[in-house]
This record gives C-alpha cells, sequence and structure tokens, in this order.
C-alpha cells in the first residue's frame, strides 16, 4: 500500500476512534465573547489550559470587553496576569492587539486567517483556534504539543514542525472534523497518550492501528 493511502487509513482510524472516546468535545477554555476567547488563546501558550481559567476567572470579572484594556498599562495587566508564564510578553500583545483590533478591524475579532495573523502574539495554531470557535471557520488544523506529539505517534506525518505538520493533516482528515479533532487530540494527549508514555503503545488508537498492521 503506497505511503499515502496508508497514512489516509490510519487518520480513519484515528478519528473514528477519537469520536468514539470524546463523542461530545468542548474547548478547555472559559470566555464569554470572542475578545475574551483571543486573551485566553494567547494566554494558553505553553501553559496549562486549568492554570489561564484561574486567572481569567478573575481577569474577565475585572475587565470582561475589549474596550477595558484600551486604557490599561501593560503594568497594570501584567500585575493581572503575573502567574502565567512569559506574562509580560503576552501581556504587551493583549493590550497591542486591542488598539489594532479597535483602530484597525472596527473592534470585532478579524475573521479571516490573513488579517488575525497580523494581530500581535497570534500565531497560525492561535488563529486556527480563534477562527474556529469564534467564527466555525476552520481555515486549518490547528497544531499545539498534543497534535503534533500524536500525529507523529499514529505515523500521520513524518514532520516535526507544526507548519507541515499541518499540511500533512489537512490532507487526511476530512475539513467537518478539522475543529473536534484537535480538541480531541488534545484530550487523548491529557487522558491516554502524555508526553512521557510517547513510546508506550498500549493506549487505545495505538492498540487499534498496530491490530490493523497499520503501525
Amino acid at each position: 500500500m503506497k505511503n499515502k493511502e496508508t497514512k489516509q487509513k490510519r487518520a480513519e482510524i484515528v478519528v473514528e476512534k477519537l469520536k468514539e472516546l470524546f463523542p461530545e468535545i468542548n474547548m478547555a477554555l472559559g470566555y464569554d465573547n470572542n475578545w475574551q476567547l483571543l486573551v485566553s488563546v494567547v494566554l494558553s501558550a505553553q501553559t496549562t489550559d486549568k492554570k489561564v481559567n484561574e486567572v481569567t476567572e478573575k481577569l474577565f470579572d475585572k475587565y470582561p470587553n475589549l474596550e477595558d484594556y484600551l486604557n490599561l498599562t501593560k503594568e497594570e495587566l501584567g500585575e493581572e496576569i503575573n502567574s502565567i508564564g512569559l506574562y509580560n510578553s503576552k501581556a504587551g500583545y493583549i493590550l497591542d492587539s486591542a488598539q489594532m483590533i479597535k483602530e484597525e478591524f472596527g473592534g470585532e475579532i478579524p475573521k479571516n486567517m490573513k488579517d488575525i495573523r497580523k494581530l500581535p502574539g497570534v500565531g497560525r495554531k492561535t488563529a486556527n483556534v480563534v477562527l474556529t470557535e469564534a467564527y466555525g471557520q476552520a481555515e486549518g488544523i490547528a497544531v499545539d504539543t498534543h497534535v503534533q506529539r500524536l500525529s507523529r505517534k499514529f505515523e500521520l506525518t513524518d514532520h516535526k514542525s507544526p507548519k507541515k505538520i499541518e499540511e500533512d493533516l489537512v490532507q487526511i482528515i476530512p475539513e467537518s472534523e478539522w475543529k473536534e479533532f484537535t480538541l480531541r487530540m488534545i484530550q487523548y494527549g491529557r487522558d491516554y497518550s502524555p508526553a512521557h508514555k510517547f513510546d508506550d503503545d498500549s493506549d487505545p488508537i495505538t492498540q487499534e492501528l498496530k491490530k490493523k498492521d497499520l503501525l
């Protein structure tokens, strides 16, 4: 069987098993509006969702809307989020994004990849998450550390860079599954195959792939 066909078969099994394990899946980050979503995703870089939710519960109670950030100083916001890694840089990204969204995008989070990527601190992964969550608009697959690790473990890709991994995944994962695929892979990584168990083949998807001689 050709390599691409094999990866396609693996992808079908991975998607099917993920849906079986997590039929209902929702984003772990808490938010009440699109601005809060963007802030939460920016804060989540190299930080656990649990820690982000602890911080944003208080932050969003105090500053719920984009307008509340327009007159905040970097020091003021930094004080609110200083228990999160890289908080100083993230405070700058958030405040600069608030100004740009207000001045260039009429106060609304941009609805396309090109424009949302103009926001400070917004890479492709963040953009994909925000676009799919805020607007149901999947322009790709968000590749976080779980998706990156598991895509290699399940041999859906041979690459290591998130950009190349995404390019491979969008070729073999149906577009209708893109949003939930990321959320389910993240949950699978937490529940069944954390980073320290990368070489452990006892998890259900690896077992299923082996059973079908696809690994």
